[in-house]
């Protein structure tokens, strides 16, 4: 059965060209992911099948008696209703019923020999059986519960930016509908609750249509995609992995229609030519041919965000958590806690809404002091802080005005580039880049903030929810971008599949204040059910260390210790004699070939030794630390 069908439409804003001439339709039961980048009109596409905008031309026609609930980027609510009124729409029949009923019966508690009022009561029970206001009103709370919400009195207006959401996705699940319309559903939601959100939405029997950053989702949840490659629109019957494959196959076969499109071209235009000096008249129907093909319109090519910023160097102090401990209302979200980043370290910080996540990355970015404890930073760090509730920018601003601030020209290992060159690479095109910032697209700005952070050459990375309103195109790129990011990165995120690509040790954060270690992304992810960590992996590995309480030394490093600073010095004069010999054979081939594969053994020695001495040195100046803070408190 057809629920949607949109008839080629078209949606402009300003001089920006959205969707042209899109059709397609949307069947009963269809699972829909929509896919794109950002500002290719993603958002605008479900406003338009939600019935929030109209298109400029073509038609949408809904099936008669359709009912649709659309969980929109920016939900908005009544500024008086409280969580389980904005849920079940406060002004909707079920709600009003509610209401009455609970209004009834405190009356009736108050003079409970009345007999109004016990009819009025039995009359609004019947009632609520009828419009199954129960059953409602039971899921509602359900669902909020598993979303994270508790307090179903507590009025909207008193609630975070994240756990409005989180509200308004519960009442777009609750209310009874054919067609669920939702705009990034898994956006600040810990990872349980995305597991149930999945199983939910795999069992619902109506229609989905849904943009989410989050591939391992639509990887399980959707039946096909809908990517959106401005201004056109295509369709694939596939879920995430398949879509990859057909798109790719897509783009090569519009690359040979261009190319035999091109070879004819030539040899048309080659018989014109030559048939203007033969002939006074030339065949008109050849004539013709030539001039569709060359008005012909070629395959655009997909626009990819290239990062390619210069970082800065990072010494052997980086960032050091010294026995840190931090509360919130007398609740402690992190207690006693010891760290040491390494220079090339891949940490994912995961846990539930509350734990204490984006506190643990503020003590560290230096914007937050904890209650107790120190933290320390080396000389050269630079850090590079990408919030989840990034800095407002003046709507009126241009973009290019607003990249300025961060530098007029970055040094990359390319070369020097202009601010307007790194702005067409993140894919703001001259046009956009004198577009007021107001009319950007939510993930065009964030991706806008990432740019100017990266301009600011960082040496550690602390990332928030990176993946909130970031396209998973983007998204790849970014990943692609860390791994070879020569620095430290340190990460908070629910999307599994982004940590899973991007982290190599994941730290745990429960709700009593404790920080668990986890080398395993099954282990961490699956924490307070079976697994525990592996402690004796801990101790052996030779990671940095990551427990809470007193840090010691093993036998083994301090035997290490004293070696290995002969160890580095030695390596450090072999790479200078290697660099010296690779100079002295460049102008023979075969000799500097093996030179440099000599010279690049030899850099990756010494790299990995020079970890080794600052791990070893830190871990020394912590154990020492410890043992002077455990003595005074044996003692105190």
């Amino acid at each position: 059965m057809n629920l949607i069908t949109i008839d080629k439409v078209c949606k402009s804003y300003a001089d920006r060209t959205l969707l042209q001439d899109v059709s397609f339709s949307l069947e009963a039961g269809e699972k829909i992911g929509v896919i794109g980048v950002n500002g290719a009109g993603k958002t605008t596409l479900l406003r338009l099948m939600a019935g929030a905008e109209k298109p400029d031309s073509g038609q949408i026609l809904r099936m008669r008696g359709l009912k649709i609930e659309y969980l929109p980027q920016q939900p908005e609510f009544s500024a008086d209703a409280t969580v389980i009124q904005a849920v079940l729409h406060g002004q909707s029949p079920v709600m009003r019923l509610i209401r009455e009923y609970e209004t009834a019966a405190l009356a009736l508690d108050r003079d409970s020999d009345n007999p109004i009022l016990q009819r009025r009561l039995i009359d609004l029970s019947a009632q609520m059986d009828g419009a199954d206001a129960w059953n409602l009103d039971s899921e509602a709370k359900s669902v909020l519960t598993r979303l994270g919400i508790h307090d179903f009195g507590q009025p909207v207006a008193d609630l975070s930016g994240g756990q409005k959401k989180r509200v308004a996705l519960a009442a777009a699940l609750v209310n009874p509908a054919d067609l669920l319309i939702l705009d990034e559903p898994t956006n600040h939601i810990d990872p349980a609750a995305i597991n149930w959100l999945e199983q939910y939405l795999s069992a619902w029997r109506g229609a989905l249509l849904m943009i989410t950053h989050d591939r391992y989702f639509l990887e399980r949840v959707t039946q096909v995609i809908l990517e959106i490659d401005q201004p056109h629109l295509y369709r694939y019957a596939a879920n995430y992995s398949n879509w990859l494959e057909l798109k790719a196959e897509r783009i090569e076969r519009e690359a040979a229609s261009e190319t035999k499109r091109q070879n004819t071209l030539r040899r048309e235009l080659a018989w014109i030519r030559q048939g203007a000096k033969a002939r006074s008249t030339k065949q008109q129907a050849r004539i013709d041919r030539f001039t569709r093909l060359n008005n012909q319109e070629a395959p655009q090519a997909e626009g990819v965000i290239t990062i390619t910023t210069a970082s800065s160097r990072l010494g052997r102090k980086t960032l050091i958590l010294n026995s840190i401990s931090k509360q919130y209302g007398g609740r402690p979200l992190i207690t006693h806690f010891n760290y040491i980043l390494g220079r090339r370290e891949r940490l994912g910080l995961i846990g539930p809404n509350g734990s204490g996540k984006t506190t643990l990355l503020n003590i560290m970015a230096g914007t937050v002091a904890p209650d107790q404890g120190t933290r320390e930073i080396g000389s050269t760090v630079r850090i590079g802080y990408f919030k989840q509730e990034y800095e407002m920018i003046d709507p009126e601003l241009r973009v290019l005005d607003w990249i300025r601030q961060a530098a007029e020209v970055v040094k990359t290992d390319e070369g020097e580039l202009t601010v307007s060159q790194m702005l067409e690479r993140f894919l703001f095109p001259a046009a956009i880049q004198w577009t007021q910032v107001g009319k950007l697209s939510g993930g065009e700005k964030r991706r806008l903030h990432l740019l100017k952070l990266l301009m600011g050459a960082p040496n550690i990375l602390l990332l928030d929810e990176p993946s909130n309103d970031l396209d998973v195109m983007t998204l790849a790129v970014l990943e692609e971008y860390l791994e070879h990011f020569a620095g430290a990165v340190v990460v908070v995120s629910h999307d599994r599949y982004f940590l899973d690509k991007v982290v190599d040790r994941i730290l745990v954060l429960d709700t009593d204040g404790q920080i668990t270690p986890f080398e395993s992304h099954d282990a961490a992810f699956q924490h307070g059910d079976t697994q525990q960590p592996d402690a004796a992996k801990q101790e052996n590995s030779g990671e940095r260390p990551a427990r809470s309480g007193r840090v010691r030394m093993t036998m083994a490093e301090q035997i290490e210790l004293k070696n290995i600073d002969g160890q580095v010095s030695a390596l450090e004069a072999k790479v200078t004699q290697l660099r010296q010999e690779a100079e002295a054979a460049s102008c023979d081939y075969v000799r500097l070939q093996e030179a440099d594969a000599a010279l690049a053994r030899a850099e990756a020695d010494y790299e990995a030794a020079l970890g080794r001495w600052v791990y070893l040195y830190e871990r020394q100046e912590l154990a020492e630390r410890s043992l002077r803070e455990g003595t005074k408190q044996d003692h105190g």
